[in-house]
């Protein structure tokens, strides 16, 4: 049997299983393992499946085992865990409690607040879906309260909370460097600039917003004293202290990222304990959750890299290189076609699914044009990052319409979302135009 038809047939039923929300892990490991099975059985000719057991056997327990005990995976488990301990010690949610102080006089100052708080917990955490979760239950009911637009209020931290993708650390940058073999440290660095750029335009969003109609957003009527502002700023310290560590010791040479979380985690249990924000259940609750979130995430890893290997197996990857090299599409169209492919998919899938679903398709293609993974990577997760807020299937969206229930439905934050989605598809073509704005801190490590 063609190995490529094979191949063509399980990504089309991997799409399919997907698509009618089977969990990605199991998808992608049995798709991949029967798909092996069959190859392996027609290998000869004729269907001979007692000489497939053994070699499928062994793809599926080599590379599973490969992946698990590789040390880069190491880190995802103690960034997990540092963003549970940060906001169980109340650390991550202080730096919008300063940002909303400082913020206050400013058209929409809350709304600002509340992306600034989400690009501070971003730092911290790597997760887009924790952070709009977390956020998304401070920050919405106060600006509903306090009269805000449903629209700006849930848009707002639903935007803001997909600055966990890039802004480092990011679990996509780590898995994405596992697959394609890139430094996650510098998967960080390049995140960086183009995290920030994303966080101002989002503020800008909604500078414009409040100035044009300042109906949505009722100013504060309360006030803030000078020393009062000053306190909720030193009271943020420990937050930047960690962020500090994150891109100072990456930056610096002085750690790797995995040192780099396990040192953060270590000095968030530390700082909590010195404040007595934090106890031992605490603790043992953010254990529970990051054992959870930590298991899916390997399952799915596992599952991907099982179905690399199949695909290795196929001529699936050197046929799209060679339809793409034969049609001579320009760098310029190839990054249109990749980017209108990952806006499709993210329309439908989450960004895990939609990652480790492509990359064994993209990577090939991306290195015969000489691009730099780095900034490709940059790309991809920016396209992830969009994915998250796109309708019909925005998981951050969804996520925001849980926390506030009747009070704002999903259409009125779909609703609130495109002016934000306008901001990510400039800054998405700033990166693509001019890969400096990536690549400038990791060629300066």
């Amino acid at each position: 049997m063609d190995p490529t038809i094979v191949g063509l047939i399980a990504f089309a039923a991997v799409i399919v299983l997907l698509a009618l929300r089977a969990p990605i892990a199991f998808t992608l490991a049995t798709v991949a393992t029967v798909g092996a099975f069959v190859l392996f059985a027609f290998r000869t000719g004729t269907f001979m499946p007692e000489r497939a057991i053994r070699a499928t056997t062994s793809m599926v327990y080599s590379n599973s085992f490969d992946l698990i005990h590789s040390y880069d995976l190491s880190m995802i488990p103690l960034f997990i865990a540092l963003g549970h301990i940060a906001y169980k010690a109340g650390i991550t949610t202080r730096i919008y409690y300063a940002a909303r102080v400082w913020l206050s006089r400013l058209p929409g100052g809350v709304a600002m607040a509340s992306v600034m708080g989400c690009g501070g917990f971003s730092a911290i955490t790597g997760s887009s879906i924790a952070c709009a979760s977390t956020m998304g239950r401070i920050c919405t009911p106060e600006m509903l309260r306090m009269g805000y637009d449903p629209r700006l209020a849930t848009a707002s931290v639903a935007a803001g909370g997909t600055l966990g993708s890039l802004i480092p650390p990011s679990v996509l940058f780590i898995i994405y460097g596992i697959f394609t073999e890139t430094s996650v440290s510098r998967l960080f660095m390049a995140g960086v600039l183009p995290g920030l750029l994303s966080l101002a335009g989002f503020l800008l969003v909604i500078f414009i917003w409040v100035k044009r109609d300042p109906s949505a957003a009722p100013m504060m009527t309360e006030t803030i004293s000078l020393s009062d502002r000053f306190m909720a700023l030193l009271n943020s310290w420990p937050a930047i202290l960690l962020f500090g560590i994150i891109i100072g010791g990456i930056y610096g040479g002085i750690f790797t990222a995995t040192e780099a979380a396990a040192v953060c985690l270590s000095s968030a249990v530390l700082i909590g304990f010195a404040q007595r924000t934090l106890n031992l259940r605490d603790i043992l609750d953010a254990l529970k959750e990051t054992a959870v979130q930590t298991s899916a995430i390997f399952f799915i890893a596992a599952g991907a890299k099982i179905f690399v290997a199949f695909v290795a197996l196929t001529r699936v990857a050197p046929m799209v290189t060679e339809l793409v090299t034969d049609a001579q599409l320009s760098v310029a169209m190839l990054m249109a076609v990749i980017a209108l492919v990952y806006l499709v998919l993210g329309m439908f899938l989450d960004p895990i699914g939609i990652m480790v679903l492509t990359l064994p398709l993209m990577i090939p293609l991306v290195e015969s044009y000489n691009l730099d993974l780095i900034w490709f990577g940059v790309v991809i997760v920016k396209l992830l990052e969009i994915g998250l807020i796109t309708p019909p299937v925005g998981l951050n969206v969804f996520v925001i319409a849980n926390v506030v229930g009747k009070e704002a439905p999903i259409g009125t934050i779909f609703a609130g979302i495109m002016r934000f989605l306008s901001v990510d598809f400039i800054v998405l073509l700033l990166i693509m135009i001019f890969p400096a704005i990536s690549l400038l801190l990791p060629n300066a490590m």
